[in-house]
């Protein structure tokens, strides 16, 4: 940013809206209600394009509501950002101070000296939003046994379910959001209006204690206004795939994690939250709100979600992550190559 001649004869500094290293970035809140209140954002799938869709969330939950926001991302050597560096997780010791994490992970494999980081967070009880593969965050060698404890079961364990299967067709089938009728006035459910995403509804089962928000209506096609599919896919446990009536399975839930101390994390889960599934405005609400919710907050009725830059996000699937995009890429007022 360029200062008046003025503001540089005087010594007057305004300080960045923007921060990082290079292989992380800060997004400094604004007025709003989260001022004061540290959100860190964990990147790293292979799939979903999480490196996109979370850094967009996180101008929103700055920009728009106050929050401080860093991003965290799988890198490679030269800081460049790679999905596929399971190893690696970018500025990790910025949890330390995280009031709250929203996480997309898959079969990550951070070293002790970056696990301890979100590890000892998580244990402080700050509340986890996990979004779609978060489910299946972690893979760790043998039986997963690291000096913290087995973290492959932390989507089971934390988050209330694992890696099932698809149950829409993969890439053929979307999803349309049905509120469950129970659920219709939780305030995680605040203005959120139509649920759309283009990856397929999950196979899932939360355990009895979750509450759950939202179900997965498995569509024909790829567009909100398809009509529902009258089956569901099911993979049986001898691997063969066999088309069944089935119910709609649950998208988004809400639940409480329960340590041997006392200490609790409130949890919300979505198995949606490709950076495509992104685009639904009530969708975008929907995780803002479990924020405000995670964080004991006054849910907004119908929450500012707009984009603060454009945003233009890149199809879901393996290796289509784009090339030689750093963190910086993603500062404010730029738009990704």
């Amino acid at each position: 940013m360029r200062l008046p001649w003025f503001l540089l004869l005087t010594g007057f500094v305004i300080p960045s809206l923007v921060q990082g290293a290079d292989d992380w970035i800060r997004y400094e809140g604004k007025a709003g209600p989260g001022q004061g209140k540290h959100l860190v954002f964990l990147c790293g799938d292979e799939e979903y394009r999480g490196e996109e869709g979370l850094p967009m969330l996180a101008k929103i939950l700055s920009q728009r509501h106050g929050f401080t926001c860093t991003v965290l991302f799988s890198v490679d050597d030269q800081g460049v950002i790679d999905p596929k560096a399971q190893g690696s997780l970018s500025g990790a010791e910025q949890l330390d101070t995280a009031d709250a994490i929203v996480m997309l992970l898959r079969f990550r494999n951070w070293p002790d000296e970056q696990a301890s980081h979100f590890v000892n967070a998580f244990k402080r009880g700050i509340p986890v939003i996990g979004l779609r593969t978060s489910t299946h965050a972690f893979k760790y060698p043998g039986k997963g046994k690291t000096s913290f404890g087995d973290l492959n079961r932390f989507g089971k364990d934390v988050l209330g379910e694992q890696w099932v299967s698809h149950w829409g067709k993969h890439k053929r089938e979307a999803t349309l959001g049905v509120v469950e009728s129970t659920a219709a006035d939780h305030p995680i459910l605040n203005g959120v209006g139509q649920i759309f995403g283009d990856s397929d509804v999950y196979e899932a089962y939360p355990p009895e204690d979750a509450e759950i928000l939202v179900r997965g209506q498995v569509l024909v096609g790829m567009s909100p206004d398809d009509p529902p599919a009258a089956y569901a896919k099911k993979r049986r446990s001898d691997g063969v795939e066999q088309d069944i009536n089935g119910p709609m399975m649950p998208v988004a839930w809400t639940r409480t994690h329960e340590h041997g101390d006392g200490v609790k994390n409130r949890v919300f889960c979505t198995t949606l939250g490709a950076a495509t599934d992104l685009q639904s405005e009530g969708l975008r609400r929907m995780i803002v709100n479990s924020v405000y919710w995670g964080l004991k907050m006054d849910v907004p009725k119908k929450g500012d979600v707009s984009y603060v830059d454009p945003y233009v996000p890149s199809a879901y699937g393996f290796g289509t992550n784009r090339p030689g995009i750093k963190p910086a890429d993603h500062e404010l007022g730029k738009t990704l190559p």
